[in-house]
């Protein structure tokens, strides 16, 4: 069986090269085109055009408390869904027992002596 292999034409397999911008020229002449000089991007705005005078500074104290509040809040939040993942896991696996018909799926919790 033959391979089919496309047709290539030299065209397809041109290597360009580029030529480093060294030159600061206004406007070059190249094979009868102008190329425009390229923009010189501004410069990045910063965010002081957005800042307000405030009546009164700000209360850090105030903030760091209330970063703190969040902080436990979240590790609260996090601890109270590993406990209800858990307890879910535990549940499912209790009730797989009792559906596969088995009659020891309840632990027995025995004091320590």
């Amino acid at each position: 069986m033959k391979t089919q292999r496309p047709i290539s034409s030299d065209d397809e397999h041109r290597v360009l090269q580029f030529r480093p911008r060294t030159s600061s020229t206004p406007a070059a002449h190249r094979g009868g085109g102008t190329v425009q000089p390229l923009r010189v991007a501004p410069e990045p705005l910063d965010l002081s055009r957005y800042e307000q005078p405030r009546a009164e500074p700000d209360d850090f104290r105030h903030r760091m408390l209330a970063n703190i509040a969040a902080l436990a809040f979240t590790v609260a939040l996090t601890a109270i869904g590993i406990w209800l993942a858990v307890s879910i896991a535990d549940l499912r696996r209790t009730q797989d027992c009792v559906l596969m018909g088995r009659r020891d799926c309840a632990k027995i919790t025995t004091p320590h002596i």
